[in-house]
């Protein structure tokens, strides 16, 4: 939207952040912590916001030598080059985030080699690189995937709601900038249906994450057709619209990251769902043993059984993500399907046993699967001859993991490749500053986090969320600093009062009756969980009702429904978690303990 000086603001703030995820809920409150008066919108709803970094391990990049450090990052972007200025302020940033995480979120750093050194294949992704062993993870809890990183990062901003207000479903439409300065004065957002023009005296924070969600733009950039999204289903580009429109230059836009089975695969699911993260014993279940993955034309394309590094396998001496392929299938016999059948994540998850084709020969199963029979044929002869000769000449399979097909039987199951995240952008400098085409900052415009990442090709874990932290601290404070006078009233020159929208962050209360507690608990994957608990004189629980909760639609929401129940009947808090959704089961628990400890 090109600026007016008779624009009619229908709010001002000095720092819009557009985004609430891990990048905008630090750029918020250091934006804050500078004397900023903030609006924070997302384009989720309430209980869904918090971007990848919700979804994420919420492990932190670190390093503890900056040399081996940057000699380590720049063979993970090789034979790319970046900007040293850029490369050193991520370098430098990940060596202090101990320090970082202990003095601005409060809470001891833990760090992964000393806690979990079984794992040096996640904190050591590439061991062979020069540079690795300075590598590590900071966490806030000695626990992965449990959602607390980002927990702390939204506690960061409701302790600061007086000076940061937040907007739930209300997605950035378009940026205004001044056609001739190209200095950025405010944004449109969408709210309850009605357009509202934002003034934004001091800088716009984008934070709006990648195009995980936006079908065309994955085709343009990535060229790929079918990518199961890992992560939050609202990254759907928004912000390199908006940043095209104001002219900011790209970068990184082909490079994503996978993960999950295989070399980054999951279960087929209908599109706009998000697919399920399996790993370990479940990778091992499918990958080795009677069965191979056949790709478009109905032919093997990798080692099933080689490890992938975020979605990357070994291409010719560089990790590269493999060409997608849009109907790849999972080819397995009687004595597999059995293994998977009774694996506990696999065998009760419906996109796998909803979908499973079965045929009698392998012909029949081509024409099921629409591939040639003769070339599933052929592929099936193939395997099983490597198989017999504890050989595979085409992937070089560990012979220990080949097993023939047997039985009259055949299977199949269709796979999907994983999204985690994009990393392409707008380009930024060192300052979080985007930059237009000719390498100069746009005016009042900054950006961070995974919108633009600096992460350009071969990926190690936790460089993304280091960098959420990084960038969103210097974009913070960087908008925050004040770059006009007093804003005046254009017809009577007189100071223009305060507008601010009402923030949808408040306090909630809720009612009890005699015999009712209630219990809040943030471990969960989602926002708090609330919940009402009803007992007996004698303190058996008599009900449990869930009042606040945004955990997963899948496994999280199938833990919501079925634990109170169980918990009732058999009166305890300690049953069995809800396979798939442990995070879920232990928050849901905590707060019935939680309302539980309140029984005097």
């Amino acid at each position: 939207m090109i600026y007016q000086k008779n624009i009619a603001w229908d709010a001002n703030y000095d720092v819009v952040v557009l985004g609430f995820g891990g990048a905008g809920a630090t750029a918020a409150r250091f934006a804050a912590d500078h004397d900023a008066k903030v609006l924070l919108v997302d384009a989720a709803p309430e209980g869904h916001e918090g971007g990848n970094t919700r979804y994420s391990a919420q492990l932190i990049g670190t390093g503890n030598d900056f040399n081996e450090l940057k000699k380590y990052y720049q063979k993970l972007t090789a034979p790319m080059e970046l900007d040293e200025e850029m490369i050193d302020t991520y370098v430098d940033g990940m060596v202090h985030i101990p320090e970082y995480v202990s003095k601005y979120l409060g809470v001891k750093p833990n760090s992964a080699k000393e806690y979990a050194p079984d794992k040096s294949y996640a904190f050591r992704e590439f061991p062979e690189f020069p540079g690795s062993k300075s590598y590590d993870f900071t966490t806030v809890t000695k626990h992965w995937f449990d959602a607390s990183l980002w927990q702390i990062l939204k506690k960061q901003v409701v302790k600061r709601q007086d000076k940061i207000d937040v907007l739930y479903s209300t997605p950035a439409e378009e940026l205004i900038q001044d056609p001739e300065t190209k200095k950025i004065y405010g944004v449109v957002i969408k709210r309850d249906g009605k357009l509202l023009k934002i003034q934004a005296k001091n800088g716009v924070v984008m934070t709006t994450g990648g195009f995980e969600n936006n079908q065309r733009m994955i085709e343009d950039f990535i060229g790929a057709k079918r990518l199961a999204p890992l992560g939050t289903l609202y990254n759907k580009g928004d912000g390199l619209r908006m940043a095209q429109e104001v002219g900011a230059d790209f970068w990184h836009l082909h490079n994503y990251e996978s993960l999950g089975l295989l070399h980054g695969m999951a279960f087929a699911v209908p599109a706009g769902q998000r697919g399920r993260l399996m790993l370990g014993p479940q990778n091992e279940a499918v990958a080795s043993g009677s069965s191979f993955v056949v790709g478009d034309d109905g032919t093997r394309y990798f080692n099933e059984t080689e490890e992938n590094r975020h979605g990357h396998i070994k291409n010719h001496g560089q990790w590269k993500v493999p060409l997608n392929q849009e109907h790849p299938y999972l080819i397995f016999d009687e004595t597999k399907k059995h293994e998977l059948d009774n694996d506990k994540i696999i065998g009760d998850y419906k996109p796998y046993t909803e979908n499973v084709i079965k045929a009698d020969t392998a012909a029949e199963l081509a024409d099921k699967i629409g591939v040639e029979p003769a070339v599933l044929s052929d592929t099936l002869n193939r395997f099983n001859q490597a198989c017999q000769k504890q050989d595979d000449p085409e992937y070089r399979r560990d012979p220990a993991t080949l097993r023939a097909f047997t039985g009259n039987t055949i299977y199949a199951v269709r796979l999907e490749q994983t999204m985690l995240n994009t990393q392409g952008g707008p380009r930024r400098n060192k300052n979080a500053e985007i930059l237009d085409t000719r390498g100069k900052a746009i005016p009042n415009l900054y950006s961070a986090g995974e919108l633009g990442g600096i992460c350009a090709n071969q990926y190690q874990g936790g460089n993304n969320l280091a960098e959420c932290l990084i960038w969103g601290k210097i974009a913070g404070e960087n908008a925050a600093k004040p770059k006009v006078a007093a804003t005046t009233d254009a017809a009577s020159g007189a100071t223009m009062a305060e507008k601010h929208l009402t923030s949808d962050l408040k306090h909630e209360t809720y009612e009890t009756g005699e015999n009712q507690y209630i219990g809040k608990s943030t471990k969960g994957m989602g926002d708090e969980i609330v919940v009402r608990v009803t007992v007996d004189e004698q303190k058996n629980l008599k009900n449990i009702e869930v009042l606040k909760q945004a955990e997963s639609d899948d496994y999280g929401l199938k833990a919501i429904k079925t634990l109170p129940a169980k918990m009732v009947q058999e009166n305890t808090v300690d049953v069995d978690a809800v396979s798939g959704a442990s995070s879920s089961s232990r928050g849901l628990k905590d707060a019935v303990n939680d309302a539980l400890s309140k029984i005097k």
